[in-house]
């Protein structure tokens, strides 16, 4: 293995890293901002006394979480490239199983809404 091959394979790792970094922070971002966003609304709503339904509030938060959580599924799955034991991918079987499925049913709450 020459010297160049190492760099190399450290380059694409570090790369990985700061891939991963974006991912998470981009899905905690695009959550917290989803949570926010609906505070405030609630709180314009409450004071003004504003009839806006709140499903449409429960619905623009549905899916900035879903949203979020498609970002960190794929950060974990590129944590796993790292360093992929037996153990490390089975936590992320279930982490994306849990997240998929949260986000499934969030989803479907979300449409619903927009039924009725």
């Amino acid at each position: 293995m020459s010297l160049l091959s190492i760099d190399g394979y450290a380059l694409f790792f570090e790369l990985l890293h700061i891939l991963t970094f974006f991912f998470e922070v981009t899905g905690a971002f695009i959550i917290i901002y989803g949570g926010l966003d609906a505070i405030v609304k609630m709180i314009i709503i409450e004071f003004r006394r504003v009839k806006i339904p709140y499903n449409k509030l429960r619905m623009r938060l549905t899916g900035k979480i879903v949203f979020g959580l498609e970002f960190l599924i794929a950060a974990d799955i590129l944590a796993t490239i790292f360093a992929p034991t037996q153990e490390e991918l089975i936590m992320l079987a279930v982490v994306v199983v849990i997240r998929t499925v949260l986000g499934y049913f969030l989803e479907k709450e979300a449409l619903e809404f927009e039924i009725t």
